[in-house]
Parts: structure tokens; C-alpha cells; sequence
């Protein structure tokens, strides 16, 4: 699946909400490569993310991950969400990789790894199990 065609998905599928202007850099098979605008309306400088917000781009990262490992073909539903706070994410760009760790016929684990600006030093670490389904 290329980039284009992962956008189209995820801005045909996802609420607004949920899509926080995401940009798809990079997809491959499993892994995808997601940049999160950065919006000044929302956060003024020196201010950080909450934790809800990074949850919500390691959700889209990751659902996005498994919207790439099936061609588009299945949705994933987060299950289960494991999530690790490294350090407080400032207010700038959020870089987000993530992959399918493992995908069966019903469920997919997936992780992803979040980044302010430059994938550097990680801000988040999240793993999820999702329960999949077909795209109608």
C-alpha cells in the first residue's frame, strides 16, 4: 500500500477527531511512518502534550499499521493498550512509527513509537492487541 493510498484510508475512515492532521510519510508492509502537525491553536510554545492526546496518535499510528499489514482490507479495534511515558512531549511535531508485531486471521498486536520532531529520542512507547475485522 503506498502512502497515498493510506491517506485516502485514513481520512475516509477516521473521524476528524481521531486524525489530528496526520500526514503519512512512509508505508511499507507492517511499518508506517506518521507525522502529527504540530497546531499552535492548540498548544502555545513551552506547553506539552497530555497523555490522552499521545494515547489518541499511538492509536491512529498503530491502527494505521494494521490498515497498511491487510491492504486496506480489515479494521482494527484496540483491545487491550499497554503504554509507557518516557518523557514529556513538548509542543512540536509528533513523529509516530509503527508496525504489526504479529497478525492472525482475528487479531493483531502492534507497537508504536512516538517523537517530537526527529525520530530520536522516543517520547512514548504503546503495544495494543487489536481485534480485527473486514472493511465493509
Amino acid at each position: 500500500m503506498s502512502e497515498d493510498e493510506l491517506q485516502e484510508l485514513l481520512e475516509a475512515i477516521l473521524p476528524a477527531i481521531d486524525r489530528h492532521g496526520v500526514v503519512v510519510e512512509e508505508a511499507q508492509d507492517q511499518d508506517v511512518r506518521l507525522r502529527f502537525p504540530f497546531t499552535a491553536s492548540l498548544l502555545g510554545p513551552g506547553d506539552i502534550f497530555s497523555g490522552p492526546a499521545l494515547l489518541g496518535f499511538a492509536d491512529t499510528a498503530m491502527f494505521a499499521a494494521i490498515l497498511a499489514a491487510t491492504g486496506g482490507q480489515s479494521l482494527g479495534l484496540a483491545a487491550t493498550m499497554s503504554t509507557t511515558f518516557l518523557r514529556p512531549m513538548p509542543a512540536a511535531d509528533t513523529i509516530a512509527i509503527a508496525r504489526v508485531i504479529r497478525k492472525g486471521r482475528r487479531m493483531a498486536h502492534a507497537e508504536a513509537w512516538l517523537f517530537d520532531h526527529t525520530p530520536v529520542e522516543p517520547v512514548l512507547h504503546a503495544t495494543a492487541s487489536y481485534t480485527l475485522r473486514p472493511r465493509s
